[in-house]
């Protein structure tokens, strides 16, 4: 058991990746805080986990103290913090055209201020436990999509609050501030958004090689697995890292000549 006895927040737990690395966190051996802005969804993960290694948290990440309720309850359940992973975010298309500045503060207040925060609020636990963060980005940080130009944003201030942050808490704190960046997940909500903007029902089993060299895109179980890693102490004192986990190199990289698009 790679994660025997450590104590977890997890956010945005109730679908995806969040859940995957939940899921995956309890079967290492540790207990986790799931959160989530559905309770239907919340409560199925918590029944199929179970109670005695998790609790469940509804509230919008962005709400002003929803962080401090998140440590409170870790601590209040188990006693102890030894982990943060900041994965809830809003995935929402959007261009320079149609970011307003109401919008893109939304976004930032969920995607980059909220991890932040949750940082904050949880520092003296994690400082007592010689405890962990996982940030969970996205390889659009480093550029990004064009229709995703807010969401990227968010991302981008992300990774580098984590080498800040990784580089700062681990000499002041002994906590290991670390990111991965996911690229191209199946998801429960990437599958919908695909089919809303109008791809086939099984589109995931259609995707061009430029995209997809190995046939597949990526599965949450993945992601998860490598999250494992970075919660547990095999990481030992390593900070301010962040990964891609993708495919292919995702700068720089020499694109097939088949460009076609998924039908």
């Amino acid at each position: 058991m790679r994660l025997q006895d450590k104590v977890i927040i997890v956010t945005g737990s109730t679908t995806g990746i969040g859940k995957a690395i939940a899921k995956r966190c309890v079967s290492e051996g540790a207990r986790v805080v799931l959160h989530g802005l559905e309770e239907n969804l919340g409560n199925e993960v918590l029944e199929e986990i179970g109670n005695a290694q998790a609790v469940f948290h509804q509230e919008d990440i962005s709400n002003d103290g929803c962080a401090d309720r998140l440590v409170q309850l870790a601590v209040k359940t188990w006693g102890k913090l030894d982990a943060v992973v900041n994965n809830a975010a809003w995935v929402i298309a959007s261009t320079i055209h149609t970011t307003d500045r109401t919008f893109l503060e939304k976004v930032l207040a969920i995607n980059t201020i909220s991890p932040f925060l949750l940082i904050q609020s949880a520092l003296a636990e994690l400082t007592k436990t010689k405890g962990a963060v996982l940030n969970i980005g996205s390889v659009n940080a480093w550029s990004g999509e064009p229709n995703l130009l807010a969401y990227s944003i968010s991302k981008g201030a992300l990774m580098t609050m984590s080498r800040n942050l990784g580089d700062v808490l681990m000499r002041e704190n002994q906590v290991r501030v670390n990111q991965i960046n996911p690229g191209w997940v199946l998801t429960e909500r990437e599958r919908e958004r695909k089919k809303q903007q109008g791809l086939a029902e099984n589109w995931y089993e259609h995707i061009p090689p430029m995209f997809a060299p190995s046939g597949r895109i990526l599965w949450p179980e993945e992601i998860a697995a490598a999250a494992v890693y970075w919660l547990s102490d095999e990481s030992g004192p390593i900070s301010g890292q962040v990964i891609d986990l993708e495919q292919h190199p995702f700068m720089g990289r020499n694109a097939p000549k088949d460009t076609s698009t998924i039908n």
